[in-house]
This record gives structure tokens, sequence and C-alpha cells, in this order.
């Protein structure tokens, strides 16, 4: 059984979603740029063909009844689609961590002139930091005898686990600030976009690494485990966590650098960016290589390492809530969210 939306209706939304072509939702923010981006979803790239197409149709008089059927196998699911709320129409994409990556395609002269600080390193100078460095690189060594020289390969890994801490941050100052009723300090919104960069890091390596069965078995084992244990240590000690991070996302830029090193002196093929990459970070569609993506991947992981060191270290000041720091102007008025 199939219905048939009628042609008025679905016309005017597809006009509505075209309408939205110059701008992308990034985020919970509207973004306005030259052209919208897909971020390499293939399945909202082909909506927005589709919306294109039928647009074209409707303006000449070529829509019909046939474009605008939903078919589904049930009354149940037709109805479930034609109630679709329109803020689900609406695409929200991931937002990047720099927010003058919109201004201009990036390309590798950008990349390079960002400063990561490759070598950077906090020295410990507490018994806990001792440990969470400690326990960091006691981790580094098995995962460089397992994957050697394979970076690639080694970045997914990286970043399955890299994705876990601030997503269990975020969710646990939520649980809090809710049992409190107060507000979180800020850190939860931080937290979440950490997260999701660090997911957009892993499907661009998806994209590019192609991992096995078997890599793929001992990823999720390993993710699975450190889920655990970092949830744990984190409820017991926020601050310890966030200094394991810190180091962690040092090994992250080392890394990188390593794997930079490799494309230059030719032992990985420079390919063409994936068009994921191409879209979350705004590069140059012409050309954006694999080593512009290392770039940018390595520039975010130096992000992370300083933004978990210092919130590592306001724990340790008992200055938690970043409000009182935060710059504000006119636009952004001081309210506590």
């Amino acid at each position: 059984m199939s219905i048939a939306i009628s042609n008025t209706t679905s016309i005017s939304l597809l006009r509505n979603a075209a309408s939205l072509r110059p701008a992308a939702i990034l985020g919970s923010r509207l973004v306005t740029g030259p052209q919208t981006r897909a971020f390499g979803i293939k399945t909202t790239i082909k909506a927005q063909e589709y919306i294109s197409r039928m647009v074209k149709k409707d303006k000449a008089g070529e829509s019909s009844d046939k474009d605008m059927q939903i078919k589904g196998p049930s009354p149940l699911k037709d109805r479930i689609l034609n109630d679709m709320p329109p803020e689900l129409r609406m695409p929200v994409f991931p937002e990047p961590m720099r927010p003058d990556t919109m201004d201009h395609k990036w390309n590798t002269h950008d990349l390079e002139s960002l400063d990561v600080g490759p070598t950077k390193h906090r020295i410990p100078d507490r018994i806990s930091d001792k440990i969470a460095l400690i326990a960091v690189k006691s981790a580094r060594k098995p995962t460089d005898i397992f994957f050697r020289n394979k970076y690639l390969h080694r970045s997914v890994m990286l970043e399955v686990v890299a994705a876990v801490p601030g997503m269990v941050g975020a969710l646990i100052r939520h649980i809090k600030s809710l049992q409190g009723m107060r507000h979180d300090g800020g850190w939860i919104g931080h937290l979440l976009h950490e997260a999701e960069n660090e997911r957009m890091h892993l499907m661009t390596w998806m994209e590019v690494g192609k991992p096995v069965f078997w890599e793929r078995a001992l990823i999720a084992t390993v993710q699975s485990g450190f889920f655990a244990v970092f949830s744990l240590l984190y409820m017991v000690s926020p601050r310890t966590a966030h200094r394991v991070v810190g180091y962690l996302e040092e090994e992250a830029v080392t890394s990188y650098t390593h794997f930079l090193k490799e494309i230059d002196e030719g032992r990985i093929e420079n390919v063409k960016a994936p068009e994921i990459a191409i879209a979350y970070w705004n590069l140059d569609p012409q050309t954006a290589t694999l080593r512009d993506v290392v770039l940018a991947v390595r520039a975010d992981e130096a992000l992370h390492r300083d933004t978990n060191h210092h919130f590592s270290d306001r724990i340790l000041a008992g200055r938690e809530s970043l409000f009182e720091d935060m710059d504000y102007t006119e636009n952004k008025p001081h309210i506590k969210y």
C-alpha cells in the first residue's frame, strides 16, 4: 500500500528545504556560507539532490503523483513517515572544533600554520598525575607492537578510544547537574563537542583505512573495556580522568606527527582526502589530500590536549565554573546555561 502526499504540501516542504541550501545547521547554530555542507553523509547528499530535482520539476510543471509517493509495507509505516516532525527534516551537521573553519576553504598552508605544539608536554607534579602518565604510556606499548607502522589502522583504534571520555564526562556531569539542580559550570557542551569531533575523526579514518573484521572486533573490545574503566575513574576522580585524557591526546599528537612523516617520506600514499573530511573541515576540494586530513586531525587533538589539562587544573584549583572567565560581548550576554 502506498499513500500519496498532496502535491501542494510536498512542493511546499521541498521549497522550504531547498531555501536552506545557502546555510547549514552546525550544532545548534545557524552558520551561513556559500553552500550547504553535506559532511560526506551519502544519505544527506542524496536527499539534497532529490530536493533540488523535485523543485526544478515543479517549476517546469513536471511534478507527478508518482514522485510524491512514500511507499511502505504497512499503513503504520506510512503514517509514521507522513507524521515526521518538521525539525527532523532539517539535517543537523557536526561542528568543527575551530570556529574559523567556515571562513574560507582551508589548504595545506593554512593547516601547517596552526600552532599545535607537537612536542608540548605537561610535566606531572602530583602522584595522581604521574599515575595517569604511566597508565597512558603503558597502554601505548601494546599498540605500538600490534600496529607498528600501520598508521591508518592505528588511527582508527585511537579515535575509537578518544571518543569515549568526552561523552562519559558530559553524561556524568549532566546527571550531577540534574541531581544537584544547579548549573554544570559550562562544561557539558564542550565535552559533547569534543566527543562529536573525535567521532568525526573515526568516521573519516573508516573511509580511508577500511579495517578488517578481526581488527574491528579488537577495537570494539578495547573500547568497551576503556568505557567501563574510564566511567569508574571519572566518578571517583574527574581531575585524574581529565589528566589521563590530556596525556592520551599528547600521545595522539605524537602519533599523527609520525603519520605525517610516513606520508612525507613516501611510505604511505598521499591519496585524495575523503569527501567526509573535505566537508567537515571545509578543505579545498581541488587540492585536499590525506596529509591535509592528518594535519587537521592533529590540530584538533592538540586542542583536546590543552583543554583536558586545563579542566584538570581547574578542578584542582577549585574553580570549575567556566562562566566567570568567559569572554562576553554585546552579542553574547552573560547567561548561565
